[in-house]
């Protein structure tokens, strides 16, 4: 394993309390790993902190602010073989990176996810409504994508490779993490979970995470993507949902007219009609849209298997 490149990832705000001390740790839990700080427009010290760390620690600026706008250009500028991401506020210890690293480089693994919801997540955490959060989170996406994932949004992961350059990232934000997860999920990746400890931030060192507003924007995430990667059920749901109000509608009028060889309630006839209607085109759009989504499956797997086989080659 000596010979493979591994990158630690720690996109940084406001991160000037703890970048060093996570920079080190990593460092020396990973002695042969290039430290990647990728700095998002923070206001405090934490650029000059990083860049004063030596060379095994590379420091840049991303302009653009949102965590996912970080890891969108991490992905795009690193080439290693395998990638360790996480935070930087000392929420993650560093002795766990060599197990993740080797469920990559040795086993084969796609993502790696360091699983905080298993151990000490709950009793770390002081924020209110962010165990809420991640437990409502877990169980939409373990039934929406039929998964058995514990922890959707920890920032502590590896991924080779492969993951990095052909997973899509459109994300600017905190629901980084839930778009990974889905899009390994829809795309077949190999997913491993490892327990890990978890403490809370240092005294001093705030949350940039909006509970209300960025869990808002995960959920909305959530129900984007069910919408273009499960387009049959989704769709299918709203037909079910129409087909049930246009029965339901319809059969009064239909045993009126049964017993009185007339129809008095047109507008409740219309509505059902209307129904009827909207359910049929919901599941023809369904229908085409999931042809589309398997298509584009078929498509990225055959491109994932050119990249890997190209880079098998380059080796």
């Amino acid at each position: 394993m000596c010979d493979k490149k591994i990158a630690v990832l720690i996109p940084c705000y406001n991160e000037e309390k703890t970048v060093e001390k996570v920079a080190r740790d990593f460092m020396e839990a990973l002695p042969e790993a290039t430290i990647y700080v990728y700095d998002n427009n923070s206001t405090d010290r934490t650029y000059e902190i990083a860049s004063g760390l030596g060379e095994r620690v590379i420091v840049r600026k991303e302009p653009r602010q949102g965590k996912g706008n970080v890891v969108r250009s991490m992905f795009r500028d690193i080439d290693a073989d395998c990638y360790i991401m996480i935070d930087g506020d000392d929420t993650y210890p560093a002795e766990h990176a060599r197990e993740l690293c080797n469920y990559i480089l040795e086993e084969n693994y796609d993502m790696v996810i360091g699983d905080r919801l298993s151990s000490t997540y709950f009793s770390e955490n002081k924020r209110m409504f962010h165990g809420f959060g991640n437990r409502l989170v877990r169980y939409l996406i373990n039934h929406l994508f039929n998964s058995d994932i514990k922890d959707i949004m920890t920032g502590y992961r590896a991924f080779s490779y492969d993951f990095v350059k052909m997973i899509p990232i459109v994300s600017s934000g905190f629901e980084i993490e839930t778009e990974m997860t889905i899009n390994a999920l829809d795309k077949r990746f190999n997913i491993k979970e490892v327990p890990i400890n978890f403490r809370d931030r240092p005294e001093g060192s705030f949350s940039k995470l909006n509970t209300f507003s960025d869990g808002m924007k995960v959920l909305r995430t959530i129900a984007v993507m069910f919408k273009e990667y499960r387009p049959m059920m989704f769709f299918g749901s709203i037909s079910v949902f129409f087909i049930i109000l246009a029965i339901c509608s319809f059969v009064p009028i239909f045993v009126e007219y049964i017993q009185i060889h007339s129809v008095p309630r047109f507008p409740t006839m219309i509505v059902s009609l209307i129904c009827g209607v909207i359910s049929a085109i919901s599941f023809a759009i369904g229908v085409i849209l999931d042809v589309l989504v398997k298509k584009n499956k078929q498509d990225f797997i055959i491109k994932l298997n050119i990249l890997s086989s190209s880079r098998r080659k380059d080796i």
